[in-house]
């Protein structure tokens, strides 16, 4: 008799999608209304918001759209704290066990979660930890920043080995439990692919739009971005001569 196939648990087949914000108040209901849409498709039952101590109008229009979107959370830090430290404090308010992270700016399309969640059904049905990462077709970043993104790619993976083209995306799936066991350090969210492979999660690639931002202007800089990188990339290639996945442990109980 054939096995059975391996079909996932009810429990964890439900999706939480994160975004960071800092001062975006003009492309917050757009993409919550995307966002809400994608949930007709893949079970999203929750989007959390996390305002990292915006000085614009950002976290009270994130309060006045709870009244439209009853899926929306909205977290807020009493001071600007950083993108990891913001993904951070919307993944462990989370409910589902499936998380889902997007960029705040709509560069990120919300249609593209659908097909990123197949895919990661389809490689977890295996037994495996899974996490699928998006790599953005057709840019529409300005030159520039397509090249320093190139060189940064390809530096990256050459020193971590973590086979990921496009480790800037922010759209990603990944297990809620997978990535609270993650050390926790500032700009740790560059560096998901090479930590999750630490941890013994498996990675899944998949193409994703990618979308010109409509208003607001860019939180980065290609020469902010390298300095910390540096040090950063140092750090995760320490990380991963001191560790490996830890051990599946088993409990045996004398069933009387």
């Amino acid at each position: 008799m054939p096995c059975p196939a391996f079909v996932l648990p009810e429990a964890t087949t439900l999706i939480s999608v994160i975004v960071p914000v800092m001062n975006e108040e003009g492309n917050l209901a757009g993409l919550i209304a995307e966002i809400a849409s994608a949930a007709t498709i893949a079970p999203i039952t929750e989007m959390i918001y996390v305002d990292d101590g915006s000085t614009d109008n950002t976290y009270s229009a994130l309060k006045m759209l709870t009244s439209q979107f009853p899926s929306l959370r909205v977290l807020h830090h009493d001071r600007r704290s950083g993108q990891s430290a913001a993904l951070w404090t919307g993944i462990k308010a989370a409910t589902n066990n499936i998380i889902v992270t997007l960029d705040g700016d709509g560069q990120n399309d919300p249609a593209d979660i659908p097909a990123v969640y197949e895919l990661y059904k389809t490689q977890a049905a295996t037994g495996a930890r899974i996490m699928v990462t998006g790599r953005r077709k057709k840019r529409q970043d300005n030159f520039g920043r397509r090249c320093a993104s190139r060189f940064a790619n390809h530096l990256r993976a050459t020193l971590l080995k973590d086979n990921t083209p496009d480790t800037g995306c922010s759209l990603k799936m990944f297990g809620r439990a997978d990535y609270l066991n993650l050390p926790y350090f500032n700009h740790m969210h560059r560096f998901l692919p090479a930590l999750m492979i630490r941890d013994g999660v498996k990675l899944a690639h998949v193409d994703v739009s990618h979308r010109s931002r409509s208003t607001g202007v860019s939180k980065y800089t290609n020469f902010n971005r390298a300095i910390v990188g540096i040090a950063d990339l140092m750090g995760v290639m320490w990380l991963q001569r001191r560790g490996s996945a830890l051990p599946i442990v088993s409990e045996y109980k004398n069933e009387r």
